[in-house]
């Protein structure tokens, strides 16, 4: 699988088109990179909340789509694309169908082989951006300032030859109440999908890629286009597997990633870049 450039299905999610801190030219380099059956959009792919403060659209937030549109002229690629807590601009069309390759859903139910995955971005148990939403736009300010701080901090350390260093995962993954929050998170998408009668549960929305089995579902996060740069990917014999663009990935010894995760990479000549594949699990 470690050399495969066409899946049956791509999962990527928390994008933040509009965001400063978004990652445009490399998911669209990434989605050129690589073909699929289906491209499922896990939400939060356009950023409202900053657009409405202090973002701005550019064109390379443009380009994103345009490669979207080119995925289905070409490959005929079904993209689904979920709504998420930051485009939740989305609710005034949902459910929205645009001719057989596009739609745009709340939530959806995923055919692997013989399993069932429901799909959901995950915000849909995140009381604080359901019902608080003031609190959630002051956490946003925060999370948005780490991701400043950690502009400046990694200049610096680029300047000393030492590698990137994120300081907002550092934090989500030392601070106890975000670990809580996360391990909460988890346990009740579980729990939603089990009621669903599916076998497992596929979100975004924590920005923390993952895959893993809780409770006997399979439990999978796709990560982010902010810090980690990653997708989930199932091949066409419905294994998955996150896969990074870039140098960062899950460390070895991350708990969170579960017993299941191995680290391997793949160089390419397209810029230099390298990717790694993490976590296979079918």
């Amino acid at each position: 699988m470690t050399h495969a450039t066409s899946f049956q299905t791509i999962i990527i999610s928390d994008l933040h088109l509009g965001a400063s801190a978004a990652k445009a030219d490399e998911v669209t380099s990434f989605l050129k990179r690589y073909s699929c059956k289906k491209l499922i959009l896990n939400g939060d792919i356009i950023d409202a909340w900053q657009l409405k403060k202090y973002g701005s659209w550019k064109r390379k937030h443009t380009l994103f789509f345009k490669r979207v549109l080119k995925m289905i002229e070409k490959d005929k690629t079904k993209v689904i694309c979920i709504r998420g807590n930051h485009d939740d601009f989305l609710d005034q069309v949902v459910p929205l169908r645009l001719g057989k390759h596009f739609q745009i859903r709340k939530d959806y139910i995923l055919h692997s082989g013989d399993k069932r995955f429901y799909i959901t971005h995950g915000d849909v148990f995140d009381s604080v951006t359901t019902h608080l939403k003031w609190l959630a736009y002051l956490g946003d300010i925060g999370y948005t300032f780490l991701l400043m701080l950690n502009k400046f901090y990694n200049r610096y350390r680029e300047y000393r030859g030492l590698p990137y260093y994120s300081l907002s995962q550092r934090i989500k993954h030392s601070v106890k109440m975000a670990v809580n929050y996360m391990t909460d998170f988890e346990e009740k998408l579980t729990e939603l999908a089990r009621a669903k009668n599916c076998d497992g549960v596929i979100c975004g929305h924590i920005h923390h890629p993952a895959i893993r089995e809780i409770n006997g579902i399979k439990y999978m996060n796709s990560g982010d286009w902010v810090e980690t740069m990653s997708a989930l990917v199932e091949d066409f014999d419905g294994n998955w597997s996150l896969l990074h663009y870039g140098q960062q990935q899950l460390e070895p010894n991350d708990k969170n990633a579960g017993p299941e995760t191995k680290t391997g990479h793949e160089h390419f000549p397209e810029a230099g870049r390298m990717v790694a594949f993490t976590g296979i699990f079918r």
